[in-house]
């Protein structure tokens, strides 16, 4: 009997911890979109379709991690204009197995981080907008190296870097 009270007394307590937990905060969770969405292109830029599938799982995963409740109301405004197009986005990814596919989804969700990433300016890494004059699309990198997404090993280099975004502190 008195296991059984020491049992009941611990899951409260526990429960009453899980409760009390906070959210990750929106830099948190903003950057962990940005670590999955880079994920998706460098797995484009291997030309590896799987792995593309695999992290565009992650990035929706981590959409869902994001509380515009403690978001300021350029942040909010951002958000709830860009989140469920980037939702659309890594779901379609996540679900085509064809390349050209994802790549044509990987355009649309590059344009729509782009101005989140510019809505937020809270990344963790130096982050670089580059574009591909071949595709006529841009993408977001984590080096100034061109890594192409749309392009794959047929011509893994085409491209310039636009612009960058420093890391914040």
């Amino acid at each position: 009997m008195k296991t059984i009270k020491y049992l009941i007394a611990a899951a409260v307590c526990v429960a009453v911890n899980y409760a009390q937990a906070k959210p990750a905060d929106v830099k948190t969770a903003v950057n962990a979109v940005f670590k999955a969405y880079l994920e998706i292109k460098n797995a484009l830029a291997a030309d590896n379709s799987k792995a593309a599938n695999d992290a565009a799982k992650n990035f929706t995963a981590a959409l869902k991690n994001v509380s515009a409740d403690q978001m300021d109301g350029k942040q909010k405004e951002a958000w709830q204009k860009y989140a469920e197009k980037l939702r659309y986005d890594g779901d379609h990814i996540s679900e085509s197995s064809e390349i050209a596919h994802q790549r044509e989804h990987f355009g649309s969700l590059s344009a729509n981080m782009y101005a989140v990433l510019k809505a937020f300016k809270n990344n963790d890494v130096t982050l670089y907008q580059q574009y591909c004059p071949m595709a006529k699309k841009t993408w977001l990198s984590e080096s100034s190296a061109i890594k192409n997404p749309y392009l794959g090993k047929e011509m893994p280099e085409c491209g310039v870097t636009r612009e960058a975004f420093k890391a914040s502190k």
